[in-house]
């Protein structure tokens, strides 16, 4: 069995982390250990396997290989394996495979090039696998996989901490629970009296008056009344960025928590337009609020700049450099960003909300034919001009044209397409990039590398997708122009929530032809699609939907843990970039290529993020921008 690894400091981890930790690492290193020979564990890193490949032929096999999660893609060579040396005798040549996705296998003449068979397999962690080639008959030839070694579970320290948290959390609950009942209450009660007026007795220097007075400083004050606050909202806004920061510390290296490399959907793809979402319907509750204290529109547009310039230097001058290596330098600095792309949204949508915010919603005439869609029709100036924005999408996504690229195209670019559109990745929003901002200052590291092997810099935070960054805003405002109109009026917002939901998920249908690449337009996260944005909408309507009857209607659960983030969102989510590589967030690992491992350090880092939202919750520390 591997060694468990040391962590002097784990007393200051939050317990369910550190648990799951403990858990976590030792069992799956144990089935790691035992689940192959020695010598090829040892060689093996993650999501990787060994195959061996036999030919019996009496011709040299060209061995190729694509995955199955890459659309109409290029076969990449995996190595050459010489004739054998005889009738009824082989030769063979070990290869290393991946096991993220299922693949296909191509084996081919290498004199003449003449494909032989095809073999789609998906491959376990560290399993060790044969391919057999072997004559079939005069004209016929038989390819046939053998597994020697059972792969790993890979996915069961998942599992665990899945159970481990799980559990965790029905402990507390159960404890809540107890707490709240009158008999252990007035209990806690007597004894804190008791203790407190031992300790007033006891102490020289204590008083009544010196207490309060103390208890009352540096304390800042909340952003808002909290008694007022939805604590949905905190609670779905906690939850996105509580996922965010578990995938961008690496999500136990699993791909599924990774962004999809192109089209499609992933959990990493999920949690960042859910934050612009819950933005927008933030925006339109602030707003009004602002707007009946007496504010003016033209302060509001000046506080509104003034965030976004802020949230914008933020990111580029803070997020966004690795001073690691070396001083701020111009000449690779990337613009875009995760905050540069909320600033400019929240900064639009504002001067939206601004523009047709009513200060009075409960003063409307009920007898006009608009009365029930007035949430929608009271604001149709910010609609016109959220549809202009999309229309601006669409002619410069498929009208524009792009040198060597064919008009309109949506692809990966790399081996996609047969390759013959290598340096095409993202069509226009590639291109609009490159043009305005330099190759220089956009990402240079997109997920199309992983699979599509693409080799051109794309951003996915780049200047195109803004726009449809602007409309998931704008759906989150609507939300809150729902919230708003109809106050207390809880099946009326629910069953908005569900027409919006149902509305943009047929829309969806209809763009994707519910399929992953043979859509209109597909969903993809690089390119912040129109289908993407309207995917993510339609989920964020039922998750804000079931957040909100759970925890503001039927107060089944107070939103805790994912609350107390939720409250410092723009701390957590710069803090957690900043201190990334300093411990707790990070230490060296015993194994640093074990699903296990990185898991546990990763939920460890995320956990202790609510740790510290907690605390500053507590103490009533929030920091505003």
């Amino acid at each position: 069995m591997m060694p468990r690894p040391q962590n002097r400091a784990s007393r200051f981890i939050p317990l369910f982390a550190l648990v799951v930790a403990v858990c976590v690492v030792p069992l799956t290193a144990d089935i790691s250990s035992s689940s192959l020979p020695h010598r090829k564990s040892k060689s093996l890193k993650m999501d990787e396997a060994f195959l061996k490949v036999n030919n019996e032929l009496e011709t040299k096999l060209v061995v190729s290989w694509m995955s199955n999660h890459c659309y109409q893609c290029l076969y990449q060579t995996l190595g050459l394996v010489p004739a054998g040396p005889g009738p009824g005798k082989s030769s063979f040549v070990d290869f290393i495979v991946g096991t993220r996705h299922g693949i296909t296998l191509q084996l081919n003449n290498s004199d003449p090039n003449v494909e032989l068979c095809r073999v789609p397999f998906s491959f376990g962690e560290h399993g060790n696998y044969s391919l057999w080639v072997k004559n079939h008959s005069v004209s016929a030839v038989n390819c046939s996989m053998v597994t020697h070694s059972d792969p790993v579970n890979s996915y069961l320290p998942i599992l665990i901490a899945f159970i481990v948290l799980a559990g965790l959390s029905m402990l507390l609950a159960i404890g809540g629970a107890i707490i709240k009942l009158d008999v252990v209450r007035g209990l806690l009660h007597r004894l804190s009296n008791s203790m407190e007026t031992e300790r007033l007795i006891n102490s020289e220097l204590g008083s009544p008056g010196r207490l309060v007075e103390s208890s009352n400083d540096n304390i800042l004050p909340a952003p808002s009344v909290l008694s007022r606050r939805l604590r949905s909202l905190d609670t779905f806004r906690g939850m996105s960025l509580v996922v965010m920061v578990f995938v961008n510390y690496g999500g136990g290296r699993y791909w599924f928590f990774r962004h999809e490399s192109w089209n499609g959907l992933t959990v990493a793809d999920l949690v960042f337009p859910w934050f612009v979402f819950i933005m927008g319907t933030s925006v339109a509750l602030s707003m009004n609020s602002l707007l009946r204290s007496g504010w003016s529109r033209c302060s509001l547009l000046l506080k509104s700049v003034w965030r976004s310039l802020q949230l914008f230097l933020i990111g580029v001058l803070i997020i966004n450099p690795n001073y690691c290596l070396g001083p701020l330098s111009w000449d690779g600095l990337r613009i875009p960003g995760v905050l540069q792309r909320l600033a400019v949204a929240y900064l639009l949508v504002a001067m939206l909300d601004l523009l047709v915010a009513r200060v009075h919603t409960d003063n409307l005439l009920v007898d006009v034919w608009w009365y029930p869609v007035r949430d929608i029709l009271l604001y149709w100036p910010a609609w016109i001009c959220v549809l202009c924005l999309e229309a601006v999408w669409l002619c410069i996504t498929f009208l524009l044209p792009v040198p060597g690229c064919p008009t309109g195209y949506l692809g990966p670019g790399g081996i996609g397409d047969m390759g013959l559109y290598s340096n095409c990745t993202g069509g226009a929003a590639g291109y609009v990039d490159r043009w305005l901002l330099g190759n220089n200052h956009i990402y240079q590291n997109p997920s199309s590398r992983v699979i599509y092997l693409t080799h051109t810099a794309y951003d996915p935070e780049g200047i195109l997708g803004s726009i449809n960054t602007v409309l998931m805003a704008f759906f989150g405002l609507q939300a809150g122009k729902i919230l708003l109109h109809y106050k207390e009026l809880h099946s009326k917002i629910i069953t908005r929530f569900l027409i919006w939901a149902l509305i943009l998920g047929i829309l969806s249908a209809v763009l994707t032809k519910c399929s992953r690449n043979q859509g209109f337009i597909p969903v993809n996260k690089n390119l912040w699609s129109l289908s993407y944005v309207t995917t993510l909408a339609c989920m964020a309507f039922v998750v804000l939907l079931l957040v909100y009857y759970v925890v503001d209607v039927k107060s089944w659960w107070s939103g805790a843990p994912f609350h107390y983030p939720g409250m410092n969102s723009i701390l957590v989510y710069v803090g957690h970039e900043v201190f990334e590589q300093y411990f707790p967030f990070r230490w060296r690992m015993a194994d640093s290529q074990s699903h296990a491992e990185h898991l546990a350090q990763n939920l460890v880092a995320t956990s202790c993020w609510v740790f510290i939202s907690y605390l500053l919750y507590k103490k009533r520390v929030f920091w505003k921008i």
